[in-house]
């Protein structure tokens, strides 16, 4: 099997939570040696976020594979002087700390960058590490509320949040796709060069397409459910068994197909009131009327035939239950198994698909699992590790 592209690369984390562990994953994912330094007693606190997988969080399940676990205090002066000797070797270091713990430590990019020259530091904050914001705490549910997303999500009568962490999620992308950056900016210029992202800028960057309609247009798009917001017909509709079917209409090709051949009613093709997408935005209302009369005609079966037939991109709207058994993760072989705590679980596959590369899915560390081997490959001996261990440490 081809080596992985970042089994050369050896990257230190001072991570909890979602946003830092989501980018060190996908380091590892790709080989990189990936050493998650967790608090000695109880370790990240993600890890207790649940008790769904043989007593582990999903959470951390989801986000820690394939990493090894140290547990020290970083407020120890033996627990500093081990946390050095790990950065003097690696390539990368990562913490999500809370506003200002990081430059307490010492390990603030500048900090590190004078010390350590040709690693790279890579800081995850709320709101940015300079600005009026960075000292303020932040989690992925008030950074959904802040950027406004929360404002456009749910219905007329009622904001929600996204179902997933998506403020922590865009974070993490962003940290990992600008760790990859400085890598090669490394190997090719020979500069190391910070990465800091922010949960706050990072979905900041991804509400760019409603901000810009507000800015421009007046209004903020309106909470439609699952409606799309400026582009109609794209919604679920009831068919005659219940089953919900959304479909999606994106120029005017695909409205003649819909009026004539799913709709039967090619005299809509040039009704003024839907002549443009504009205009079927604007009388919405009316259109959901005639789609959903002709839903009510048809089970939801029959509705994907017909849309399939017509060459209208749809899809059943599925619950998590369905989502598993969907026949797209099972028949392209998405789920591999890894080991946790406890037990054997099924995993999806890192998305990005390598050539002739194999992701690596090693297993979940417990905390502080790796503690003694990493300590004895520093020189510590047995006593030594046990007196540290005593001293609360490790």
């Amino acid at each position: 099997m081809t080596e992985l592209p970042l089994s050369v690369v050896t990257v230190v984390t001072v991570e909890q939570a979602v946003a830092a562990p989501f980018a060190t994953r996908q380091l590892a994912d790709l080989g990189a040696r990936v050493i998650k330094v967790e608090r000695p007693a109880g370790g990240d606190f993600a890890r207790r976020y649940d008790t769904k997988v043989h007593g582990q969080s999903s959470y951390f399940v989801w986000l820690n594979r394939s990493k090894e676990s140290l547990t020290l205090d970083l407020k120890s002066p033996s627990g500093r002087e081990i946390l050095e000797e790990l950065l003097a070797e690696a390539d990368v270091f990562v913490q999500n700390l809370a506003p200002g713990a990081a430059a307490r430590l010492g390990l603030d990019a500048d900090s590190l960058s004078e010390r350590f020259p040709s690693m790279i530091p890579c800081t995850i904050t709320g709101y940015g590490s300079s600005g009026p914001w960075a000292g303020r705490k932040a989690y992925d549910l008030l950074v959904q509320c802040q950027t406004g997303l929360v404002s456009l999500t749910g219905t007329p009568e009622e904001a929600a949040r996204a179902g997933i962490s998506v403020a922590d999620i865009a974070a993490g992308m962003y940290a990992y796709s600008g760790v990859l950056t400085a890598l090669y900016t490394r190997a090719t210029t020979g500069v190391a060069r910070a990465v800091e992202v922010s949960l706050f800028e990072a979905l900041a960057e991804w509400m760019s397409q409603p901000a810009y309609y507000t800015l421009y247009g007046g209004t903020q798009p309106p909470r439609v459910g699952t409606q799309h917001a400026t582009i109609a017909p794209y919604g679920a509709y009831t068919a005659a068994d219940g089953k919900q079917v959304l479909f999606s209409i994106q120029n005017e090709r695909e409205w003649a197909a819909l009026c004539e051949r799913f709709l039967e009613l090619p005299e809509l093709v040039d009704d003024p009131r839907f002549a443009t997408g504009s205009d079927r935005v604007a009388h919405r209302e009316e259109l959901n009327a005639i789609v959903a009369e002709r839903f009510r005609r048809s089970t939801g079966g029959e509705v994907t035939e017909l849309l399939d037939e017509a060459g209208i991109a749809n899809a059943d709207v599925n619950d998590v239950h369905a989502f598993l058994g969907h026949p797209v993760l099972a028949e392209r072989g998405r789920w591999r198994g890894v080991s946790v705590p406890g037990g054997e679980m099924e995993a999806l596959r890192p998305p990005a698909d390598l050539a002739g590369v194999e992701a690596r899915m090693d297993p979940v560390p417990a905390a502080g699992e790796h503690t003694e081997r990493i300590l004895t490959a520093l020189g510590r001996d047995g006593d030594e590790i046990e007196r540290l261990k005593a001293a609360g440490v490790v």
